[in-house]
């Protein structure tokens, strides 16, 4: 199974563009749900006191925020991105909310870390912005211990017409005017909204992490309808 992501230049350069107000569009943009939805993946992925975490694709740093309040002081929580200008501001989160978060610059699809090194691996609205989806993942499932988790939040398709209908009339209509109003920059917001309607979801996108042949077992749950999953893979132990 192949699955081609977009130009990594273009993505850095896109995301540079609309760091300063990633966040504030984001909310705006989904009315603040987002946030409970990554609040949703933290607690499906079992996380515990103790545990060491690494988000990838982590940008400003949210869901990396999250992991951290529980696995709490006696855990470790890294957050990797490839476009410098939103580990920034992660950075300065980091200070602000007096949460100790290690941000580093990383490729997803070639991460600096020792095999099995997390408990669990995750990624936020990214791996449909890797060039190679399917090596990212597999990269993750490297990095994480067997029996740990690599979680994975992502747009998606609705299968109900009508819900699909409305939700592709807010993303195609509105989404690129309220994400241009804060950023200044529709056309970033038109492109995100683009990649998103094409993206695999559901089974199909199960099958891409199969794939990988690195899961024990996959499953997902749908946000919203659909238009958003949170997908979960067990990392296999060694035959």
């Amino acid at each position: 199974m192949e699955v081609q992501g977009p130009n990594p230049e273009f993505v850095q350069n896109l995301f540079s563009s609309i760091s300063n107000t990633y966040d504030q569009a984001n909310d705006l943009i989904t009315f603040g749900m987002a946030r409970r939805w990554r609040k949703s993946l933290v607690r499906w992925s079992e996380a515990q006191s103790g545990d060491s975490v690494l988000d990838c694709a982590s940008g400003t740093g949210d869901l990396a925020f999250d992991f951290k309040k529980v696995v709490g002081e006696s855990g470790t929580v890294i957050g990797t991105d490839f476009c410098e200008p939103m580990l920034k501001f992660g950075r300065e989160k980091s200070q602000k909310l007096k949460m100790p978060v290690d941000f580093q610059w990383a490729d997803a699809m070639n991460l600096p870390f020792e095999n099995h090194q997390f408990n669990i691996t995750s990624i936020s609205y990214g791996i449909r912005n890797v060039e190679n989806p399917i090596q990212a993942i597999s990269e993750m499932a490297r990095v994480t211990r067997p029996g740990g988790r690599v979680m994975i939040l992502e747009t998606g398709q609705n299968r109900s017409r009508f819900l699909q209908y409305g939700i592709n009339f807010y993303c195609n209509h509105l989404v690129p005017k309220l994400g241009g109003w804060v950023s200044g920059n529709s056309d970033a917001y038109e492109y995100l909204n683009k990649s998103s309607a094409k993206f695999p979801a559901r089974e199909e996108f199960l099958q891409i992490m199969k794939s990988t042949d690195q899961f024990s077992e996959c499953s997902y749950k749908s946000i919203l309808g659909g238009a958003s999953f949170i997908y979960k893979g067990i990392v296999k132990h060694p035959a």
